[in-house]
């Protein structure tokens, strides 16, 4: 889903528009201290910068209970841990029906609003974590989701994505049929944004 966002965003010298308190979705939440209007700027997800194999190291799936990092993928080499030199912005939840999203823009990773959102609302965004073959039901279960939308799909894993359909094989005709201009783009692995960002993925490999 690709959204459009604000062409004038939030001034990095103030406050963020929310704090931080106790969330009924997991641990601490923010929640909006005043009305954000759709397609702002609220946040740079931050934190130290470091490779796919040193997370890796870090943050062991088959020893929680419950999948826990502040893990953020950035590009293939490099993953943010905002558990590490991060702000606020780590303490933003997952929804299955999510108020935000974020975006990468350059080499940085921001939270935009998807809608306005209204004073005291907690702040939320898919975390789509990425699904590793082969997962099995004991493994989906670190990543259990209670964020109570009528939408919510149980897990903070992406979507299982749809199987491929077999083609099917056309018999010739007589009647020949015109070629097909050629697409100017090919299919982006990455959604682009107005801004020239690219939406982001909460990463861990699972």
């Amino acid at each position: 889903m690709t959204e459009s966002t604000s062409k004038k965003p939030a001034s990095s010298s103030l406050p963020p528009p929310f704090e931080l308190r106790r969330s009924t979705i997991q641990g601490t939440g923010a929640f909006a201290t005043r009305r954000i209007r759709k397609g702002t700027r609220i946040i740079e997800y931050t934190g130290e910068r470091i490779t796919q194999d040193e997370a890796d190291k870090r943050y062991d799936d088959e020893s929680m209970k419950r999948h826990h990092t502040f893990l953020f993928t950035l590009d293939e080499n490099t993953v943010v841990d905002a558990a590490v030199n991060g702000n606020e912005a780590r303490f933003i939840n997952h929804s299955c029906d999510p108020n935000c999203q974020a975006f990468i823009e350059g080499k940085r990773i921001y939270i935009y609003s998807l809608r306005t959102i209204e004073a005291g609302e907690e702040l939320s965004y898919d975390y789509a974590y990425e699904r590793a073959e082969g997962m099995d039901e004991e493994s989906e279960k670190l990543y259990v989701c209670r964020c109570g939308a009528k939408t919510c799909r149980g897990t903070i894993l992406a979507p299982p994505k749809p199987p491929k359909r077999a083609r099917t094989v056309k018999k010739a005709t007589s009647k020949k049929k015109a070629p097909k201009k050629a697409s100017r783009t090919k299919d982006a692995p990455r959604q682009k944004t107005k801004r020239g960002g690219t939406a982001a993925k909460s990463r861990k490999r699972a």
